[in-house]
């Protein structure tokens, strides 16, 4: 069996399929290992109803695009695994499934890359690792403080509201994925506890437009990382809570305490089974607001400046305030049964054996590129612009990955690219 190529990629979701089309274009000699199957963290590790927030014909990877009759809409977890699969067999990468990637080092004398997956060693000039920025779904110590009636799901677990045991639900934050299950509990009939942190919103429509399309627009998904006005922290940012659900609708929190939910501060601690919030709950509902109305003002300032016809809208107000700020609730007055934690991902590139990353564990990196020659990144969050990680903008960092992995290709190698082209 083949154990030495030019490049290794490792991981075959969107990232890994995208530099793949790319290198197979050159004829570059390359293999994408892939720990599970293609697209496994969609198949996998989403709910039965998740869907995009971000509209489909934003839906751009190289060679291949959406072409379905829905262009506005929002593909559901089913359609985005088809994409996925569509694009694979629209060029037939070299991935090899069920390889999974044990340890990556230099080798100090040949300067080649020793890859251990637990199929054995294999070697490459270059290597592109692609699995982005989730990787493990811990439950926080916290959860050990709860009765143990109490059923615990990360929401990278969370399946459906039929998954969880009879009685109310807690949900723990309220991120994109917190906001949503959320919302799929409620519109289940389930009687929903959220606790609401600090993360901004948006509308969905504004003005006759997705709001993701006036942001096209306005170039803002250009904008580098080095360019946004927060620099680097922009990598650590909350997204902006909203959804692609049943063609597309904003979130509003206080809409959802209007219908019945009940919404508290930060979870901060359990004692004795009760549950101790922050005051926090109308600080964030009111910075999630803030937030989609400054969105909103960038927008109209842009139509005022290019002179653009667009229907005006009422300005936002509020449905529902909280009268006060609850501090704490005992477990035995409510009939919480389980919780979903939301509260993100952790990321483990522990087997990289190489002097990229910084003390937290993260990728160091300039839109990719390592100090380790022969090193990149693709598919990380904020790479280099708000896309790097979704459909809209990983082809583009996988062109710019190309260029550089083209430069150290091996003289031999690239002058025979240059006769066949």
């Amino acid at each position: 069996m083949k154990n030495q190529y030019e490049v290794i990629v490792i991981g075959a979701g969107q990232a890994g399929l995208s530099i793949s089309y790319l290198l197979k274009q050159k004829g570059i000699d390359h293999v994408v290992f892939e720990k599970k199957r293609i697209s496994d963290s969609w198949r996998s590790y989403r709910w039965d109803t998740f869907c995009l927030v971000t509209p489909n014909w934003q839906c751009n990877l190289p060679g291949y695009s959406y072409t379905g009759n829905d262009p506005y809409g929002f593909m559901v977890k089913d359609e985005i695994v088809d994409f996925l699969e569509g694009y694979a067999a629209s060029f037939d990468p070299p991935v090899k499934e069920g390889v999974e990637v044990l340890a990556v080092s230099r080798e100090p004398l040949t300067d080649s890359f020793t890859v251990l997956t637990n199929e054995g060693i294999y070697t490459a000039s270059q290597v592109v690792v692609c699995i982005g920025n989730f990787h493990s779904a811990p439950l926080p110590k916290l959860a050990e403080k709860f009765p143990t009636y109490i059923a615990h799901v990360h929401s990278a677990h969370y399946k459906n509201p039929e998954s969880l045991p009879a009685g109310d639900v807690l949900v723990v934050g309220t991120g994109q994925s917190g906001a949503q299950i959320a919302e799929d509990l409620h519109l289940a009939g389930r009687n929903v506890h959220l606790c609401v942190g600090k993360a901004p919103r948006c509308a969905r429509l504004y003005r006759g437009k997705d709001v993701v399309e006036w942001l096209d627009m306005m170039q803002y998904y250009d904008i580098p990382v080095d360019k946004h006005p927060e620099g680097e922290n922009v990598r650590d940012k909350t997204n902006h809570y909203v959804t692609g659900r049943d063609g597309g609708r904003e979130i509003d929190l206080r809409k959802f305490a209007l219908e019945g939910m009940k919404l508290y501060g930060v979870l901060n601690d359990v004692s004795d089974s009760e549950l101790v919030f922050a005051p926090n709950l109308k600080e964030h509902l009111d910075y999630a607001d803030k937030v989609s109305e400054n969105i909103k003002k960038r927008i109209d300032q842009y139509i005022l400046d290019n002179q653009i016809e667009a229907p005006t809208v009422p300005t936002y107000v509020p449905v529902w305030e909280p009268a006060s700020e609850v501090t704490s609730v005992l477990l035995e007055n409510t009939n919480i049964t389980s919780i979903v934690w939301c509260i993100g991902f952790g990321m483990d590139y522990s087997w990289l054996k190489l002097p990229v990353l910084n003390e937290r564990g993260h990728p160091v990196h300039q839109r990719g590129v390592t100090a380790v020659d022969g090193l990149y990144f693709l598919g990380l969050t904020w790479q280099n612009t708000w896309g790097s990680a979704r459909f809209s903008g990983v082809g583009k960092d996988a062109e710019y990955l190309l260029e550089s992995i083209e430069k150290n290709l091996p003289a031999t190698v690239s002058a025979l690219d240059s006769t066949d082209a």
